[in-house]
């Protein structure tokens, strides 16, 4: 049991280093608070780790055709995708709005999208389903790479192995993105850059995987 847990456990910090996860969390991290980031990070991950475990229940007991699960890597994709031409799209047309004001003598910075300055938890929703997505793609994947562990006594705890492993590199690149948007957006001219530069990072992944 403890072998599976270490080997869960490193694959999740080898599997989290894929270009499309990091998209992804740099998506859900640019611009945010550090609350709010973390929060992403986590749901991602779960969502990523609770879909694997269920797809690969399924896959020891029934041979699930592949477009089943590759349409989760399809679907992951486009979403990658269209997150990028919208950032690029609100970047362009100058709606990525910036402002800074203090708290406790420490500044606060509030960055938004269109004309109205909301507060909502629909990033929260959008990580936890393209966790779950791409975690649908991956699975065939995982239980090639790891045929030494018994996936048919799968248990949540291995999940949560593999859920601590991808967190360990989203949570070190998420800090890397924090603290960018500390020391680099703190303008207006900045935040546009940023954002346009993510969105065509984003959407050019995702291009590229609906390709491949």
């Amino acid at each position: 049991m403890e072998t599976s847990l270490l080997i869960l456990f490193f694959y999740g910090v080898l599997h989290s280093f894929g270009p499309d996860h990091l998209v992804v969390i740099a998506n859900f991290s640019i611009g945010k608070q550090s609350r709010s980031a973390l929060l992403n990070v986590v749901l991602f991950a779960l969502g990523h780790g609770l879909m694997l475990l269920l797809f690969a229940k399924l896959l020891t007991y029934y041979n699930l055709p592949l477009w089943l699960t590759a349409s989760g890597d399809i679907i992951a994709a486009s979403v990658i995708a269209l997150m990028g031409a919208y950032l690029l799209y609100m970047a362009i047309t100058d709606q990525v709005h910036f402002r800074q004001h203090m708290h406790n003598n420490q500044p606060h910075v509030h960055i938004w999208f269109g004309d109205a300055h909301q507060h909502d938890k629909k990033d929260q929703g959008s990580a936890l389903a393209l966790g779950a997505l791409m975690g649908m793609g991956g699975v065939r994947g995982m239980l090639v790479t790891l045929g030494v562990v018994d996936m048919a006594n799968l248990s949540l705890s291995l999940v949560f192995a593999f859920v601590a492993g991808v967190l360990v590199c989203f949570t070190l690149f998420g800090g890397a993105v924090l603290l960018f948007n500390r020391h680099v957006l703190t303008c207006q001219r900045n935040v546009r850059r940023a954002f346009a530069c993510a969105g065509g990072v984003s959407l050019t992944t995702g291009l590229m995987l609906i390709a491949n």
